[in-house]
């Protein structure tokens, strides 16, 4: 059966998004757009904007347009905002890259999305240098300055014309942020200005943001979760934005308590201390109204100990890179839905769910993977028609390699997955990256990779490895050493066992489940 959204679809203009983000920004000129959580430095919507201007004529003198991609490898300031939209003016793709990453991990992304430019900051660059040098992209600006490289505010004083690009909202690739999908290694996912648009406004009954809201962004804008539902989404709806460039709980605490934010969007490691730890009572969170959180399930018990802590609402919702990326949500003002589900189908969207056994669709309270189809859907995976055709279906569904339940209520629950991708704290750890790495240490002969629990039930990647003949001296630190070494911290192998050989298919398909009955090791 064919489920839908309760809410009635919402319009979608043929807009481009800053097209759509700054419409009417002179009617909020004045008002704090982005602020800096550490420094208090302060962006108006009016200052925003006239960036964002100047930077896309910086770029057009240089000779970036349509068709071009520009790389962001930085933390949340407000002036990552700044290159984002700015570079979208110009008509050019955007790929957010993690700042985690390796020199390896940003060469390899700067190389597959075909990036011209890195934008940076100085403190990144030890690994945006060698990456660009190997990924062949001379033109690297540091936000903040840096000897021998061009920085942000050199460009926007240009007094170049503001580029006009004709562009087709709906064909146009605004942003090019990279994914694993429902299995593999990290893909760069084609999302058009329009499938951006759709989920800003699909999202409008659901989150209820105004004016008056202040959002704490402490989710990653290089994430699909901290880019739209945290700056983007903020920013249609004028609400003023606090960045943090990284987690830190006592700072993540003061930001709150000195800025008076009301809407802070997370992953549910942070809800864990929000929950339990001591330093917590120290604050004044009184300001806190809403707390949303997503990139992995939240426990319907550690919520309820979140909202009686914090005396706040706690909201969950789903969703993926693929899908712009909201598909689900509980809205702001629903107190009677349970907040262990993650929602109700956003507006413009059809989902279904499908027996993964027997194809066949399935009803209320029976579990099934979760197909979605709107206008959100992404445009495809950059040069890979393959994984692009395996994931959207003729029919346009998206299969999301989930396992989820409806209610009668229409609420969706996540209960499993029929995907591999391990979630790790909110990010995605392809099983098959970490293989291939393991596959190019001299003393292991084969490897397999699953997501185990922890003894604070995180799902964690472990590896099974068998050892060539005469490395028997290699132990499971060696193992883990040697894959820090090569992948950003939330990748690394944190648990290891040695075997006698990788069960795998007649195929040659690693069986994961032979894996997955064996006794799970604590990680190191």
């Amino acid at each position: 059966m064919v489920l839908r959204s309760p809410f009635a679809d919402v319009e979608i203009p043929d807009v481009t998004l800053p097209d759509l983000l700054f419409a009417d920004v002179a009617a909020r000129a004045a008002r704090p757009a982005l602020i800096d959580g550490p420094s208090g430095r302060t962006l108006t919507y009016g200052e925003l904007a006239a960036a964002v201007d100047r930077l896309a004529a910086a770029l057009a003198e240089r000779g970036v347009g349509k068709g071009d991609v520009i790389g962001i490898l930085s933390p949340n300031t407000p002036y990552y905002a700044v290159v984002f939209h700015g570079a979208l003016l110009a008509g050019a793709t955007v790929t957010t890259i993690n700042a985690l990453y390796t020199p390896e991990e940003v060469a390899s992304q700067l190389t597959d999305s075909g990036a011209r430019m890195l934008f940076t900051i100085s403190a990144f660059l030890d690994r945006a240098r060698p990456a660009a040098e190997t990924a062949g992209v001379s033109d690297v600006v540091v936000l903040d300055g840096a000897e021998g490289h061009t920085n942000l505010s050199e460009l926007l004083a240009t007094p170049a014309s503001t580029p006009e690009v004709a562009l087709d909202p709906a064909v146009d690739i605004a942003v090019l942020p990279y994914s694993s999908g429902t299995t593999g290694r990290a893909k760069g996912v084609m999302l058009t200005h329009r499938n951006l648009v759709a989920n800003l406004l699909q999202g409008q009954p659901f989150l209820q943001l105004d004016g008056e809201n202040r959002v704490l962004a402490v989710l990653p804008f290089f994430h699909i979760y901290g880019m739209q539902v945290t700056m983007n989404h903020a920013l249609l709806n004028g609400a003023t934005v606090i960045t943090m460039p990284r987690f830190d709980l006592a700072e993540f605490l003061r930001v709150i308590a000195e800025y008076r934010t009301d809407r802070v969007y997370i992953a549910p490691p942070v809800a864990v201390a929000l929950a339990k730890h001591p330093l917590v009572d120290n604050y004044d969170l009184s300001a806190l109204r809403l707390l949303l959180s997503g990139a992995a399930p939240l426990d319907a018990d550690l919520a309820a100990a979140v909202r009686s802590r914090l005396g706040c609402r706690v909201r969950q919702g789903y969703g993926m890179t693929e899908l712009s990326p909201v598909s689900h949500a509980i809205p702001a003002d629903r107190d009677d839905l349970s907040v262990g589900t993650v929602g109700l189908l956003l507006p413009n969207q059809a989902a279904k769910l499908v027996d993964p056994a027997s194809g066949e669709e399935v009803g209320p309270g029976v579990p099934g993977e979760l197909w979605v189809r709107g206008p959100n859907v992404m445009a495809g995976y950059l040069n890979n028609p393959e994984a692009t055709a395996a994931t959207i279906d003729s029919d346009g569904y998206l299969h999301t390699g989930d396992v989820a339940v409806v209610d009668e209520q229409g609420c969706f629950s996540v209960v499993d997955r029929v995907k591999e991708l391990i979630k790790y704290k909110g990010y995605q750890v392809p099983p098959a990256e970490l293989e291939a790495l393991l596959l190019t240490h001299s003393g292991i002969a084969d490897a397999a990779v699953i997501g185990v629990r922890d003894a604070e039930g995180e799902e964690v990647p472990k590896a099974f490895v068998v050892r060539q003949p005469g490395a028997e001296d290699l132990g499971a630190e060696g193992v883990m050493a040697f894959v820090a070494e090569h992948v950003a911290p939330y990748k690394k192998v944190r648990a290891v066992e040695f075997i006698d050989a990788i069960p795998k298919s007649a195929s040659g398909k690693i069986l994961r489940k032979d894996l997955r009955d064996r006794e799970t090791a604590t990680p190191a």
